[in-house]
């Protein structure tokens, strides 16, 4: 809300107030923390209600804060404490950008010094004993040690400093997302936290031993946002760390107790195939860096697990999705439906890895033909990877754009409003609907480059073999003539062809016919594979 305060001010008391602001907060923008110079930067500052007036918030200069104007434009919340705090959590998520993830809770405790000190405990019957000597608390903590009736694991609860708290990456993968917003908005309201985080520690770690949070990290990673020294937590111990594991993920998936998205039930089924895999050594006697058993050895000697092949499948997905060359990623929404990223990772899965990952467990050797680069699982993700790089090359990278994303793209385009002619061929080309039948096409360019080589093609597994050395030159030029077709940019569509959900159906009868079903000519022809191979620009 406008300040009547600051519109009364004269040019040389508002001169003085910025003066007076620069210096109370050491030379710094109240939101993003950084330098704010009153010369350089005179034209791009602004000043706003740290409370808002609608929050009671005083209109004065007691109330007042400086800060950039793309800041304060572009806040997260019109309460200036809660847009800080989350103005910092951007800072951590990006502090961890080259590393291709998102913040998890480990990120957040080092930024606030948290998980520095091991906890150590003794046990005495029914009662566990611990000290905070490292904190600068020298009595001896006693809380009571409660075994869970059904499972027999043994727990405690205590309040315990960040200091001593770490964060769990086997068992929660999951990153943090963006409901710690949220979060961040609803305890600052002092609201309670109804849930305490879950932790496990092992005795067998003597001195060194560690609480490490599996369960609740975007609640705790708020509180700490907000200041939090401290945070209650309900502790196994010695537990059965692969139970602690099964359940987290059946928590998140056929319980959904809580909602993981696929990417992180993928890399809990990852988590669960290497465990299950050490395992196996250990029953068979084997070196413990011994890969000389099958896929299918391992279905054999689980074959009490009906999720066994799943665990093998999630992780050859994880080794796509956690690839550090994979340019694909920068342009995929982990979490749900956003409105910022063009795919959602269960879009890539129900195209990308239901087209091109072979879903048949593998009789060869872990590491058959891996020394020669022949090993058909590391040739399938490399060449999946180097598939969705060139799709990122040629229909996303310096074309869509995130800032723009994909809220309400069409009924823009619909009003006149601009969008550039290159983000929305991305947009639409993205479409679950329709990127699902384009990848069918460039499947079949695959098999063609097969066959027109003289190679068999594999329909069920066509990245475990060795592509043809014309065949990615062949997708490449397929997958950019595609793109320069004329309907992705033809904004007469927006009502009508992209005007609304469509079915695959809808969308096969246009790639396949040219026009929709009922009739309305879309493609100026149909699409013809083998000339849209050839190199478009030649």
């Amino acid at each position: 809300m406008p300040s009547l305060y600051l519109n009364r001010l004269q040019p040389e008391y508002r001169s003085a107030l910025l003066k007076e602001l620069h210096e109370r907060q050491s030379g710094n923008c109240f939101i993003c923390g950084k330098p704010i110079d009153l010369k350089l930067q005179k034209d791009s500052i602004d000043v706003d209600h740290v409370i808002p007036t609608s929050l009671n918030g005083p209109d004065n200069p007691g109330n007042f804060a400086l800060t950039h104007d793309s800041c304060n434009r572009g806040k997260q919340d019109s309460d200036l404490r809660v847009a800080r705090i989350i103005a910092r959590f951007d800072q951590i998520n990006e502090g961890v950008e080259d590393q291709s993830r998102a913040a998890n809770l480990g990120d957040v405790l080092a930024a606030f010094r948290g998980a520095s000190h091991p906890f150590p405990v003794t046990i005495n019957g029914s009662k566990l004993s611990y000290s905070l000597a490292a904190s600068g608390r020298n009595d001896i903590e006693s809380v009571p040690l409660y075994e869970d009736r059904l499972s027999g694991f043994k727990f405690f609860f205590a309040q315990l400093p960040i200091e001593y708290i770490q964060h769990d990456g086997k068992l929660n993968p999951r990153a943090i997302g963006p409901n710690i917003k949220k979060l961040i908005k609803e305890f600052h309201t002092k609201r309670p936290q109804l849930h305490v985080a879950l932790g496990w520690l092992s005795t067998k770690d003597g001195d060194q031993a560690e609480i490490r949070i599996f369960d609740g990290q975007h609640k705790a990673a708020a509180q700490i946002m907000l200041g939090a020294k401290e945070l209650p937590v309900r502790v196994f111990v010695d537990p059965d760390v692969d139970v602690l594991l099964t359940a987290n993920t059946l928590a998140g998936t056929t319980l959904r107790q809580v909602a993981f998205d696929k990417s992180v039930q993928r890399s809990l089924g990852s988590a669960l195939l290497a465990d299950r895999i050490e395992r196996y050594r250990k029953d068979r006697s084997l070196p413990e860096d011994s890969e000389d058993f099958s896929e299918q050895d391992l279905q054999r000697h689980f074959k009490g697990e009906r999720e066994m092949k799943r665990y093998i499948l999630d992780g050859i997905r994880s080794s796509i999705t956690q690839h550090k060359e994979n340019k694909l990623l920068d342009f995929i929404e982990y979490g749900g439906r956003g409105s910022d990223f063009p795919l959602s990772y269960s879009t890539v899965e129900k195209t990308f890895y239901s087209f091109f990952i072979g879903a048949d467990l593998l009789p060869t050797r872990l590491n058959h033909r891996a020394e020669e680069g022949l090993n058909p699982r590391m040739l399938e993700v490399d060449q999946m990877v180097t598939l969705m790089n060139i799709i990122a090359e040629e229909i996303f990278i310096d074309k869509f754009d995130l800032d723009i994303g994909t809220s309400r793209i069409e009924n823009k385009v619909s009003k006149g409003e601009d969008v550039p002619e290159a983000h929305l061929a991305a947009y639409r080309m993205a479409k679950e609907e329709i990127i699902y039948n384009w990848l069918r096409l460039v499947k079949q360019v695959i098999q063609t480059s097969f066959v027109t080589s003289g190679t068999p093609f594999d329909e069920k597994a066509p990245l475990q073999k060795h592509l043809p050395p014309n065949a990615w030159n062949n997708v490449r030029n397929f997958i950019r003539a595609l793109r320069r077709l004329p309907l992705w940019v033809n904004k007469d569509m927006a009502t009508s062809v992209f005007g609304g959900k469509r079915n695959m159906d809808f969308w096969k009868q246009i790639f396949d016919e040219g026009t929709t079903p009922e009739g309305q000519k879309v493609l100026g022809q149909k699409i013809d594979l083998i000339k849209m191979m050839q190199n478009p620009d030649a």
